[in-house]
């Protein structure tokens, strides 16, 4: 496992910690957490794509709740993994 020592600073209120290049991630939501022994672990989250749009058509009341909950219901059953023939 690579390890790097980075800074941690200030921002406002909340504190904050420089993530160096090799460790970026691809979202803007993290969960952190705190083992037994006090490691601090960062899950990057997966973007709320889509979100926006279904607040506005919430907000027209274009969508139910059914249908709300049938798409994360959809979301949260992953895919089958598919059967391919090598080549």
């Amino acid at each position: 496992m690579e390890t790097r020592t980075t800074r941690v600073f200030t921002n406002g209120n909340s504190q904050a910690i420089r993530i160096p290049a090799e460790f970026r991630i691809n979202t803007d939501r993290v969960r952190i957490s705190r083992t037994e022994a006090g490691d601090l672990v960062i899950h990057p989250l997966p973007a709320q794509r889509g979100s926006a749009l279904m607040q506005t058509l919430q907000a027209l009341c274009e969508v139910d709740e059914a249908f709300v909950a049938a798409l994360e219901a959809d979301r949260n059953d992953p895919l089958p993994m598919q059967e391919r023939e090598a080549m």
